[in-house]
């Protein structure tokens, strides 16, 4: 069956209709052949009874004469009648033989081949030797008395020999028959394969991409010319290798109206039935008309996905389509470039191969809840890329077909890391306004007795004599009353750090300043300080008291993370763009950890130890640096272009290390006393200096 399958059409016909002639010649030469041989035996037959009973007739006479002679002529007579006859002879009443045309002698055992009562006329097969020969016995009658019997002999081998001769005649005929029939059925097949290998050749055409071919020959009067319509708006004018009848919408007057399924009946129209074709013609037309159609429907469908596509790629949001199995249909530019790939290398593949396997394993759970579940969500994540930790808003939907049933997933994730960055900026600034409104409260409430214990303790250690434990006692009193006033002062210059007198300042001197006033103390506690400040540097709008505080507390914070001495590197430099100023000041200490780096700014968080720190110097500084319109970053470990080269005292000596980035505008509006800062476009914020 498969190697028939194999065969091409043209060669099916041809076979099939070959074998429809062989089984019907066999079918017909079967028992035409049988019932022939049985007529042609039933025929040798009759006429050998017919000669026998004849010569019986014309024997009486001489019978009565006892004329042997004249005997002797019929039977002579009778063997050229034909070639079948093969012998005749008499026998008298008593069974004696009267006459023969034996030329050999009378075999005498034929005598009783055939013997019998004598009364009618018998017939009997006998097998010579040589030949079947039918023998026929008939008795000579007279006037009621049987005076001899006639017998004559017919070869049967002889008449078998012409049914033979007839059935290769006919075996002839029907072969011929066969042969014209496989000829003609060839070329039947021929010319029908022709016209279906031409369907097939325009199907490859559409296949391969080519929708204008033309699937019918011209008409040979068209539409337009026998109807004499002029209507050039119509869809099927000017258009000779499409019928009429194949198509919609056509604007004939006298075109009977379409049914429910949209079909024609153009039985009675003259361009019908003038230029109808068989049912191959017919498919060959609608082929034409479907690849015409199809022409149109994916020009309207280009332009839909043209349209869609420039939507997607405007948008800068991540959208992606995954089918069933977790495969991706289509990407927009943005997912494309955020993964550092082009669209086609994406198409195709599943998640697992495109994300780490953490986030892939993620994002494939959430995919197979939808497709379980047919219900969408939404979130926020939080991802690794190389340009730093990004925050997305994920949208993830359910896309069905036109049954309802769940068939792939649409996921949209928007970039929301500016977002994230404001509203942490945001609260920041909620808390240190809000905790500066306490702590101004708390140290005018705590300033007045606390100068009180400070002043009596100083008092009673004048009426205590020296090396007492009294006045030890009154000693560790007055320190750590001390303390008290420091950390009350801190709390005064935090709530107090809106207020700002702003003006036209170097950043550059105000760093130097503020290094040449702890150079000094810093190298004593073998801590040196490398200054790496451009030449040329824009003046800004500042505080030049506040910034110098700033610098002074990320040079303490600096010194105290490296007990055992280092180095302090400042640099500054101008980032473009942005128009900013970046004020650095890295270490070579122990560093921070990462569960720390998102504290280090909030109000009394330290890590330094008991008595050791009041934890406001970085919330100071950071309130500072926003008032001026600025942020402050922090890295740690440090990047090793802000590594110090490790001149100065404590040479040697390193960490992991640490840099604070102070990135101020080089042009800012000062916020009004009283009021939070006025909200202003800032810059990128990156993790690497200019």
């Amino acid at each position: 069956m498969r190697l028939i399958s194999r065969l091409k059409f043209q060669t099916k016909i041809s076979l099939g209709t070959f074998l429809i002639v062989v089984a019907v010649a066999l079918m017909t030469a079967v028992p035409v052949s049988r019932m022939a041989s049985r007529a042609i035996i039933a025929e040798s037959r009759g006429r050998g009874l017919a000669l026998a009973e004849n010569l019986s007739l014309r024997l009486a006479d001489a019978m009565l004469t006892q004329d042997l002679l004249r005997m002797k002529t019929m039977v002579d007579e009778l063997t050229a009648v034909g070639d079948d006859t093969v012998y005749a002879f008499v026998l008298d009443e008593a069974g004696d033989v009267l006459v023969h045309t034996f030329q050999k002698g009378f075999p005498v055992e034929l005598k009783a081949a055939n013997a019998g009562d004598g009364t009618g006329a018998r017939i009997q097969l006998l097998d010579t030797g040589s030949e079947l020969v039918y023998d026929f016995a008939v008795p000579v009658v007279i006037s009621g008395r049987r005076f001899g019997t006639a017998r004559l002999g017919l070869s049967r081998s002889r008449a078998e020999a012409e049914v033979g001769r007839l059935l290769w005649t006919f075996g002839g005929l029907s072969v011929a028959a066969m042969a014209a029939a496989l000829l003609l059925s060839s070329m039947f097949a021929r010319r029908v394969a022709r016209r279906i290998n031409l369907l097939k050749e325009y199907a490859q055409e559409v296949v391969s991409g080519n929708l204008d071919i033309e699937t019918a020959s011209t008409l040979k009067k068209n539409c337009w010319e026998i109807m004499d319509c002029g209507r050039t708006e119509c869809p099927a004018y000017a258009k000779p290798r499409h019928r009429c009848w194949h198509m919609h919408g056509t604007l004939c007057p006298d075109c009977a109206p379409a049914d429910s399924q949209g079909k024609k009946s153009c039985e009675r129209c003259p361009v019908f039935r003038e230029n109808a074709g068989d049912e191959i013609q017919d498919l060959a037309e609608t082929f034409g008309i479907m690849a015409m159609t199809l022409k149109r429907q994916i020009g309207a469908l280009g332009q839909q996905q043209q349209l869609m596509r420039t939507i997607l790629d405007a948008t800068p949001d991540l959208v992606c389509l995954l089918d069933a199995d977790g495969r991706h249909l289509a990407v927009n530019r943005a997912f494309a470039a955020f993964l550092g790939r082009a669209e086609a290398e994406i198409i195709g593949r599943t998640e697992a191969e495109l994300f780490p396997p953490q986030q892939a394993a993620e994002r494939q759970a959430r995919s197979r809840a939808i497709l379980d579940t047919g219900v969408g969500g939404q979130a926020e994540a939080s991802v690794p890329t190389p340009q730093g930790r990004r925050w997305f808003h994920e949208v993830n939907v359910p896309v069905r077909d036109a049954a309802g049933r769940v068939m792939g997933v649409l996921k949209t994730a928007r970039d929301v890391t500016e977002v994230k960055h404001i509203e942490e900026k945001l609260l920041q600034a909620q808390k240190m306004e809000s905790l500066g409104k306490l702590a101004g409260g708390v140290a005018h409430e705590i300033n007045t007795p606390l100068g009180i214990i400070l002043g009596y303790a100083q008092l009673l250690q004048e009426d205590v004599p020296e090396g007492g434990q009294v006045r030890e006692d009154l000693r560790i009193i007055e320190r750590q009353a001390k303390i008290c006033r420091k950390i009350v002062a801190d709390l005064l210059g935090f709530s107090r750090q809106h207020e700002s007198s702003m003006g036209e300042m170097d950043v550059g001197e105000s760093v130097r300043e503020v290094a040449s006033l702890v150079r000094h103390t810093f190298g004593l506690e073998k801590v040196g300080i490398e200054l790496d400040l451009d030449e040329g540097l824009p003046a800004i709008t500042g505080d030049h008291e506040k910034l110098g505080q700033v610098w002074m507390n990320l040079l303490n914070n600096a010194r105290d993370a490296m007990p055992g001495g280092g180095t302090i590197r400042i640099r500054a430099r101008r980032r473009e763009p942005g128009g900013l100023l970046a004020v650095s000041v890295a270490d070579t200490g122990t560093g921070i950890s990462p569960e720390h780096l998102g504290k280090v700014f909030d109000p009394f968080f330290s890590t330094k130890g008991v008595g050791e720190g009041t934890g406001l110097g970085l919330s100071v500084s950071f309130g500072i640096v926003q008032s001026h319109g600025g942020t402050i970053e922090v890295e740690s470990p440090a990047p090793p272009d802000f590594r110090p080269a490790g001149s100065g005292a404590g040479e040697g000596a390193g960490g992991p290390g640490t840099v604070f980035h102070v990135l101020l505008p080089l042009r800012v509006q000062p916020s009004q006393p009283g009021n939070a800062p006025a909200p202003q476009e800032t810059a990128p914020q990156e993790t690497a200096p200019a």
